[in-house]
């Protein structure tokens, strides 16, 4: 399946727009990842654990979406936007939304 951020898709023509699917997943955050990440703040660099946690989270919504474009018969989705939130009490969640429009193309 074609996934792409574009509104159209080079060299082919969209002969049919589905509708608007998503792919949400919300991840939680373990006290052993914030206790690496808070290292992490302290000495200074990137932290590892949250960035895993981060491109886990985005891949997971990514493939809910392309599933539910595919049950509805979609071959694409154009328009792609990926959104990120922290959620919760002690902004222990993550958030991870992508949506798109589910497109058939010849």
């Amino acid at each position: 399946m074609i996934i792409t951020t574009t509104p159209t898709i080079e060299g082919k023509q969209i002969t049919e727009y589905m509708g608007i699917v998503f792919g949400e997943v919300i991840s939680g955050v373990d006290f052993v990842k914030d206790f690496a990440a808070g290292l992490s703040n302290f000495f200074g660099g990137r932290s590892g654990t949250y960035e895993e946690e981060l491109i886990r989270a985005r891949e997971n919504a990514m493939r809910e979406m392309e599933q539910r474009a595919a049950s509805m018969g979609a071959n694409a989705i154009v328009g792609v936007d990926v959104d990120y939130e922290v959620l919760g009490t002690n902004n222990g969640m993550l958030m991870v939304t992508a949506s798109g429009t589910a497109v058939r193309y010849n």
